[in-house]
């Protein structure tokens, strides 16, 4: 019954929580109109989503969270400091493929928004197949860096997380 009624308990949660965030009110309407979004939106989805991956490891996900973060934050002042110092010439923007060792469509979503959100880069193709994905780097002197890192801080934790 338990099952029925939340079949993605943290999609519940995560409903509820960007709603309560989105109205930035804790009265009770918004407590209860939460709280249906938290149950009716999943609801409404289960047909479309019945193979969804369990998040067996919730600390690699706290983990995950943190390591992005802290990477929006560092990118954030890098590239501010580049837009602000960095004379054009000498700027080396770059395009570079990332082969993915992960499989799930899921962590793959993840990583190709983690590198979006990520101020400097944006993931802009995925290859048909899904072995690789294509991002654009606004300054990135040694791509084989970025893909290296991209693969190390990311791709590898997500592995983790979802396979």
């Amino acid at each position: 019954m338990l099952k029925r009624l939340f079949p993605h308990p943290l999609l519940s949660l995560a409903l509820a929580a960007t709603w309560l965030l989105l109205v930035n009110s804790v009265a009770i309407n918004s407590l209860v109109f939460a709280a249906l979004l938290g149950l009716a939106i999943p609801a409404v989805t289960r047909p479309y989503w019945p193979d969804m991956p369990r998040l067996g490891r919730p600390l690699l996900v706290a983990q995950y969270v943190v390591v992005v973060i802290y990477d929006i934050v560092k990118a954030n002042i890098d590239v501010a400091l580049i837009v602000l110092f960095k004379p054009r010439r000498d700027l080396r923007p770059a395009w570079v493929c990332v082969p993915l060792e992960i499989r799930a469509a899921e962590a793959i979503t993840v990583l190709a928004g983690t590198i979006t959100l990520t101020p400097g880069t944006v993931s802009c193709d995925l290859s048909e197949d899904g072995h690789a994905i294509l991002v654009h780097c606004l300054h990135a002197p040694d791509p084989d860096a970025v893909r290296d890192d991209i693969k190390a801080r990311y791709e590898r934790r997500l592995k983790e997380i979802f396979e």
